[in-house]
């Protein structure tokens, strides 16, 4: 693979369960080095196409590639360069937490010792437990761990906060995602699907939003809040009639006006200020916002 092919390249990609079309003529491409927010929720498509991805599933017609291969071709090499942490992790119940390490250590060519140790040590967890005994918290914790430690090439995650508190949430997003990437930011990519947007809004470099299997908005995280805006005006009477074709959502209380836009090459600034409001505040959309526009 060369600097210029994408880690990850999904071509009209389509999936059926019998006449249900679970992805739907999905295309998306991701660069080396780069954080991929997949958004959607429960039942968009997100799970069956990292599935197809990691040749558990065929695709019913369209292409998957990683690193430049078919993962159905040449999938030893492929899996070989990726770590994948399932939305519902399971290990061997008759395993310690130590003797699973070792097992999956087994089948890598490489295992980070030093950031297994600290990981471990980090979220507290007795080597010498039972993986049968463990929460599921904890379960998500060992896999992260034995995620990150061989140090792949690509990081694939599919709803990995999902069901943690809070706390460990925020402690995997930090420690681990920003540890994998900062030992090599240039080679370690991470596509992560999740409906839990905003826990990510800091790391995403760009993403797709899918609902119903298809596509509904691909776009740089910097753009994306370059392009979508809250704006709230404040009138000396009642408020005109707003139709800019820009207005995505519309909410009117007495004088006041809030507006979610998409401003894409034609600000409104100067259509609004000829509306003469009293008073006119900007501010940019999270993630999590700009999905939730996208889907209304």
């Amino acid at each position: 693979m060369n600097a210029s092919t994408p880690v990850i390249d999904i071509s009209k990609l389509v999936r059926k369960y019998g006449q249900t079309d679970a992805v739907n003529g999905l295309t998306l491409s991701v660069e080396p080095g780069k954080c991929y927010g997949f958004f959607g929720r429960n039942g968009a498509g997100k799970t069956t196409t990292i599935k197809c991805l990691l040749n558990l599933l065929q695709p019913t017609s369209g292409s998957v590639r990683l690193f430049g291969l078919d993962p159905a071709r040449d999938e030893v090499a492929v899996k070989s360069r990726l770590a994948y942490v399932p939305d519902n992790v399971a290990f061997y119940p008759w395993m310690t937490i130590r003797e699973t390490l070792d097992y999956l250590a087994s089948f890598r060519p490489h295992w980070n010792r030093e950031t297994e140790r600290g990981l471990l040590s980090q979220f507290r967890l007795p080597e010498h437990q039972k993986t049968s005994t463990l929460s599921r918290g904890q379960r998500v914790q060992v896999a992260l761990i034995a995620a990150v430690c061989p140090e792949p090439e690509l990081l694939l995650l599919d709803e990995p906060t999902s069901g943690l508190d809070p706390i460990i949430r925020r402690e995997f997003i930090e420690t681990v995602i920003g540890a994998y990437q900062e030992t090599d930011p240039g080679n370690r990519t991470i596509f992560v699907s999740t409906h839990l947007i905003a826990e990510f809004e800091g790391l995403i470099d760009e993403f797709t939003l899918i609902d119903q299997g298809k596509a509904l908005l691909t776009l740089n995280a910097d753009v994306a809040r370059q392009q979508y805006k809250r704006i709230r005006l404040r009138f000396a009477q009642e408020p005109p009639v707003l139709d800019f074709p820009e207005i995505l959502q519309q909410r009117r209380e007495a004088r006041e006006v809030e507006l979610i836009v998409r401003e894409n090459g034609h600000p409104l600034t100067d259509r609004i200020a000829a509306l003469r409001p009293e008073s006119v505040s900007t501010q940019a959309l999270a993630l999590e916002e700009i999905f939730v526009a996208t889907l209304k």
